[in-house]
């Protein structure tokens, strides 16, 4: 038997899984059925396969056995999927709320390390979310490569060692060093996550899945903050890494119960496996065995070449990318904003004690969790209703309509916030609009984490890795400026720009995506 190497996940131009000129032309295989990805060439792609069999009766080109083979992540039960989803936005939660827990607390590190600059201050805070953005960009085509679940779970035990060193550190640079590499190892969950559900549910069911997991990132940062103040009240900030630690290893625990691989690739190459090592050349067995997402070249030094380049590809290439990946680094960008200035309005403004301030943080919350409860109940029925108008075909376009409110909310919440945020405005006023700030930012999330997921389905976790870079530059960088932007400014006009750029970019994304999407992504090389 001729030597087989491992398998990769194909891009479109390596995707040439059989021996013959006509089969090598294939474009890559949907993982929901393991053939072409269009609706209305799926049965003749899978003709075309068995014919390559049947031409060359010495390679075999492993598939799913038929729609229903229970390999299929697609095919898993229920609760076995929904158990899967639960620990992927579990993992997706802890590691945001480690990045800005310890935000209430940093005024107590800065006394005891003795920092004065506040830059640094904002960086020993921040540089958890710059991680964010270089961790997806090798974690996410590993994952691609050797598997969702396993590069989830040791990406996991990385973030869990150093964020519990984070507690024992001594200086400022020990601190920031230790932050930095946790950070690394919690970004997995950003790019791998939506991969995972991706696996798991089909377009028609991926928009709840989606709602929840995308709500975690986001709920997270909120949370921890309101967390870390009465733990920084309380006890000392050391606890802020050893609890956060605890919550972690808990979650491992149930990953290593509850989340099993759900990559194509990687499933139909462990039915490879077997299936080589089976086989008795000497009795006339197949001379090779292949899946059918294997390219031509299959070495693994290609495969991770391959892999790590297309984040950086998809975001060259691909304008749907570039405009989200913009929008979202706003987003993301606007939210760690306000979590780090908060506590300059209530604590300055009103005056109010570090743990009575931190309650403030529930008001992004509500907004974040209310508008995500909505949308995970309305996604997928607006998708199946645009779908059943649509002549049963369904469009990664069909995720927008969400956006449309979420991007009038967010301007609105912004010039709320920055104009009542004043000692002679009673303080529930800001608080309304920092929740519609958080409404507006949750529903735009979900449509666009959604809308790339749906896009580019196969190489999902390269394209949010593509996206969540930007992000997670933003994440970093915005809370180094507001300080001084706010100072120069004032909260009112401030906001103002903030709003002024969301109501520019935010309002005519969905718009322009809706008309010219699916002409964008016929032309792409990697959206299905």
């Amino acid at each position: 038997m001729a030597d087989v190497h491992q398998h990769t996940a194909t891009s479109p131009e390596s995707a040439t899984p059989t021996v013959n000129d006509e089969f090598a032309t294939l474009r890559p295989v949907d993982p929901e059925t393991g053939v072409e990805g269009h609706e209305d060439d799926k049965k003749m792609s899978k003709e075309r396969v068995e014919d390559s069999q049947e031409s060359d009766p010495s390679v075999l080109i492993v598939n799913w056995d038929g729609p229903d083979d229970p390999l299929n992540p697609k095919n898993w039960s229920s609760r076995k999927k929904w158990a899967a989803t639960a620990v992927v936005s579990a993992f997706t939660f802890i590691s945001p709320l480690s990045s800005s827990m310890m935000a209430p607390a940093s005024d107590q590190i800065a006394s005891e390390f003795g920092v004065t600059n506040d830059i640094v201050i904002a960086m020993m805070t921040s540089i958890f979310v710059a991680a964010f953005a270089f961790g997806p960009l090798l974690l996410g085509p590993l994952s691609e490569v050797y598997g969702r679940a396993r590069v989830l779970q040791l990406a996991n035990l990385f973030y869990l060692a150093w964020n519990l060193g984070c507690g024992f550190a001594q200086n400022t640079g020990q601190l920031i060093a230790f932050r930095f590499l946790a950070g690394l190892g919690g970004s997995a969950p950003l790019s791998i996550g939506g991969g995972v559900l991706g696996d798991l549910f089909r377009p028609e069911e991926r928009g709840a899945a989606i709602a929840i997991y995308s709500l975690a990132p986001l709920l997270g940062p909120v949370i921890g903050p309101a967390c870390g103040a009465w733990v920084a009240q309380k006890s000392t900030w050391r606890w802020v890494f050893w609890s956060t630690s605890i919550a972690c290893a808990l979650i491992q625990g149930l990953g290593l119960i509850y989340l099993r691989e759900t990559f194509p690739p990687v499933l139909l190459e462990w039915r490879a496996q077997k299936i080589r090592k089976g086989l008795d050349p000497e009795k006339g067995q197949y001379r090779e065995v292949r899946t059918v997402f294997d390219g031509a070249d299959r070495h693994w030094r290609h495969i991770i070449a391959k892999a790590l380049v297309r984040p950086f590809a998809l975001f060259v290439r691909e304008p749907i990318v570039q405009l989200l990946g913009v929008y979202m680094a706003f987003l993301y960008g606007t939210l760690y904003i306000f979590l780090t200035t908060m506590p300059s309005i209530f604590e300055g403004t009103y005056h109010q004690d570090v743990g009575i301030a931190g309650l403030h943080y529930f008001a992004l919350g509500v907004g974040l969790s209310g508008a995500s409860q909505i949308n995970a109940r309305t996604l997928d029925k607006v998708y199946r209703y645009l779908k059943d108008r649509n002549g049963g075909v369904g469009r990664p376009e069909f995720r927008l309509p969400p956006m449309v409110p979420g991007s009038l909310l967010l301007p609105i919440g912004l010039l709320i916030t920055g104009w009542t945020a004043r000692a002679d405005v009673p303080w529930i006023a800001p608080d309304i609009g920092i929740a519609l700030v958080g409404a507006g930012t949750i529903l735009n999330f979900q449509c666009i984490q959604t809308y790339v997921v749906d896009a580019f389905t196969l190489h999902a976790a390269s394209a949010l890795a593509a996206v969540t870079f930007l992000r997670s530059l933003a994440g970093f960088s915005f809370p180094l400026f507001a300080p001084a932007m706010y100072q120069a400014l004032g909260f009112g006009k401030g906001d103002t720009i903030l709003a002024a750029f969301a109501i520019a970019v935010g309002i005519p994304s969905p718009f322009l995506l809706w008309k010219y999407g699916e002409r964008v992504r016929k032309a792409s090389r990697y959206a299905k």
